[in-house]
């Protein structure tokens, strides 16, 4: 069996008149993220792993904020298509590991939402998928609740 590990990160600015989405998930909260899609960070952080993990670059590559088709994208559609290169290739993913970072809205009630959507996405069973939270206890620009951004491991396998 060959393995290949790839991690990725990205981090959106809070603004008000945007709907806060996270793991393909609508989370109630009075500030969104501003972004050329629906500026997911989460899901954007996944692919990125996944992309690191075999070297293809990274989702502005596919996806650039240039491209008007890509303006309001869902990223979970985003995703499928990663998805579907990782397997073009020969690879599957074995498991994630991501790590949400925001003073609020509290993320711990919709994890489970998140990682329905998410493995569903990539036709994993749940347990594939781990997802926490924490704050930056009020530093930098999530601590002053400026923006969102998240981390993510993933793990790829083939024959």
């Amino acid at each position: 069996m060959n393995i290949r590990i790839g991690n990725g990160y990205d981090i959106h600015k809070l603004v008000e008149g945007r709907p806060l989405i996270l793991g393909g998930l609508e989370i109630p909260h009075t500030l969104g993220l501003l972004g050329h899609s629906d500026a997911d960070v989460l899901t954007h952080a996944i692919m990125d792993a996944m992309l690191g993990a075999l070297s293809l670059g990274d989702i502005g590559h596919y996806f650039p904020p240039s491209d008007p088709q890509w303006a309001g994208a869902n990223s979970l559609l985003l995703l499928k298509q990663v998805n579907q290169l990782i397997i073009d290739h020969g690879w599957k993913v074995s498991n994630i590991d991501s790590v949400i970072v925001a003073e609020r809205p509290k993320i711990k009630p919709h994890i489970k939402g998140m990682q329905d959507k998410l493995s569903q996405t990539l036709g994993l069973n749940p347990d594939q998928v781990s997802i926490k939270a924490t704050t930056n206890e009020k530093l930098g620009p999530e601590g002053r609740e400026e923006g969102i951004c998240a981390y993510a491991v993933t793990l790829l396998v083939s024959d």
